[in-house]
C-alpha cells in the first residue's frame, strides 16, 4: 500500500478491480452508464460504512465536504443523493452478493490456519443461526413478517476458528431458518452447530449421508430407545452420555441409523441435551463446541452495532439487499486487511482508526502502531469483539 494514498484509496486497493467487473458484467450492472459507474457506486456506500455516516443524506454531505479529494479517492466529482439513490434503487444487488462471496473466498484462504476454538481441531467448524431486523411496514411492504409488521432475517453460516461468515443468505422474516439448510453444501468430516429450532430429521439425516457431522440441542420432549450408554466425567458436568435410537414414528422413519445423546449440566446447574452423529469426540468437547456456537451471536450483534445495517438508506428490497451485502462486504475487507498486515488490533479498534484516519496519507500499516495508539482507547469497553 503505497505512501502518498488516502488510507480509503489504500483500503479499496486490496480489491481486484477484475473480480469486481466481473461480477458487474455478469448483470450488466454498467449499462447506458456515463459516468457514475458501478465501482463508483461501491465506494460512496463503502465510504458511508467506514466512516459511519448515519444515512444517504450525512454520505452525500461528508463527500461534498470533500470534494477536491474524491478524484484521488476513485468517485471523481461530486455526486448528488438522488444519482446514488437510483443506483441503490435500480442496479442488482446480486452484483455485490457476488462480490462478497469473492472476498468470502479470498478471506478463507488467508485464515485457512486460524482457529480461535479453545478446541485443537482439523476439520472445520460451522456455526448456522439466523437474526431477525425489524422495519416499518408502511415504508417496507414488501418484508412480509406479519400483519402490522415488516422485518428481513439474516441467515448466516459461520466458520468458528476463523469468524468468516461462510454463506449468508438474507430473506423475508416469514421464512422458516430450516429453508437456509437447503441452500447449504455440506463438508464432508466438518461438524455444523445448531440451536434446536434448526431440529428436522430429513435435513438432519442428508448432512449425516453427507459425511458431515451435526451438533444440535435437544428440545427434550424425544422418545428414544438407549442402546447403551458410555463412561461419563461428571466433575466435567457430562451428566449422560448415550447411544441411542429414535423412538418417535416419523423422526424415526426420517433419521433411522443411531444417534448420541448427552446431557449437560452448565454453572448454574441447568440440563442441556445434546444430539449430535459424531461418535468420536469427547461428550465435554461437544458441549465445549456448542457453547462457542454463541460466536455467530456475537457476529450478528457486531455487525449492526459496527456497520449500517438497522437504519437502511433505501426502501426497496434491491436497495436494501445492496447496502447489506456492500456493508458484508466491508466487514470481510477490513478482516483481509487485518490479516495481510497481521494487525493485533480487534476489528472493531481497526474500524474506529480507520474512520477518523480516511483522510490521512500515512500507510494503513503506520496508523496501527504502538506508537501511535497511546490515546486511542475503546468507545466503549463492552463492545464485542471478533478476531481478538
Amino acid at each position: 500500500m503505497n505512501q502518498g494514498k488516502y488510507v480509503f484509496s489504500q483500503l479499496m486497493s486490496v480489491i481486484s478491480h477484475n473480480d469486481f467487473n466481473s461480477c458487474v458484467s455478469r448483470y450488466k450492472g454498467d449499462f447506458k452508464t456515463k459516468d457514475f459507474t458501478c465501482w463508483k457506486q461501491f465506494l460512496c456506500m463503502a465510504f458511508g460504512q467506514l466512516t459511519h455516516r448515519e444515512s444517504l443524506s450525512d454520505t452525500i454531505l461528508c463527500l461534498a465536504a470533500n470534494k477536491e479529494k474524491l478524484y484521488h479517492l476513485g468517485i471523481g466529482r461530486s455526486i448528488s443523493k438522488s444519482t446514488l439513490s437510483k443506483a441503490n434503487e435500480n442496479r442488482n444487488w446480486r452484483i455485490y452478493f457476488d462480490f462478497a462471496l469473492l472476498l468470502i473466498a479470498q478471506a478463507k484462504k488467508l485464515y485457512a490456519d486460524e482457529n480461535l476454538l479453545d478446541i485443537p481441531l482439523k476439520q472445520n467448524v460451522f456455526a448456522v443461526d439466523a437474526t431477525v431486523v425489524d422495519l416499518c411496514l408502511s415504508i417496507f411492504p414488501w418484508a412480509t413478517f406479519r400483519k402490522t409488521k415488516a422485518a428481513l432475517k439474516i441467515h448466516a453460516q459461520l466458520n468458528l476458528k476463523n469468524s468468516i461468515p461462510e454463506l449468508v443468505v438474507i430473506t423475508a422474516a416469514s421464512v422458516h431458518e430450516l429453508k437456509f439448510l437447503d441452500f447449504i453444501h455440506f463438508e464432508p468430516d466438518s461438524i455444523y452447530i445448531f440451536d434446536r429450532g434448526y431440529i428436522d430429521y430429513p435435513r438432519l439425516y442428508r448432512l449425516h449421508k453427507a459425511e458431515a457431522y451435526f451438533i444440535i440441542r435437544g428440545r427434550g420432549r424425544l422418545r428414544f430407545i438407549r442402546q447403551y450408554s458410555l463412561t461419563v466425567d461428571k466433575n466435567r458436568g457430562v451428566m449422560h452420555d448415550q447411544i441411542v435410537k429414535i423412538k418417535n414414528f416419523y423422526p424415526h422413519k426420517s433419521y433411522p441409523e443411531k444417534l448420541r445423546r448427552i446431557v449437560f449440566m452448565d454453572v448454574e446447574k441447568k440440563k442441556i441435551e445434546f444430539l449430535t452423529n459424531n461418535f468420536d469426540l469427547p461428550a465435554a468437547q461437544i458441549a465445549q463446541l456448542y457453547k462457542n456456537r454463541w460466536m455467530i451471536e456475537l457476529f450478528f450483534k457486531w455487525i449492526k452495532q459496527h456497520l449500517k445495517i438497522k437504519s437502511y438508506w433505501g426502501h426497496s428490497e434491491n436497495a436494501v439487499k445492496c447496502q447489506i451485502w456492500i456493508a458484508i462486504s466491508v466487514y470481510v475487507l477490513v478482516a483481509i486487511v487485518k490479516k495481510q498486515l497481521n494487525l493485533t488490533q480487534t476489528l472493531y479498534e481497526i474500524l474506529q482508526i480507520l474512520s477518523i484516519n480516511i483522510f490521512d496519507k500515512m500507510p494503513i500499516n503506520q496508523l496501527f502502531d504502538e506508537t501511535l495508539q497511546t490515546n486511542f482507547k475503546e468507545l466503549n469497553n463492552n463492545q464485542l469483539r471478533i478476531f481478538d
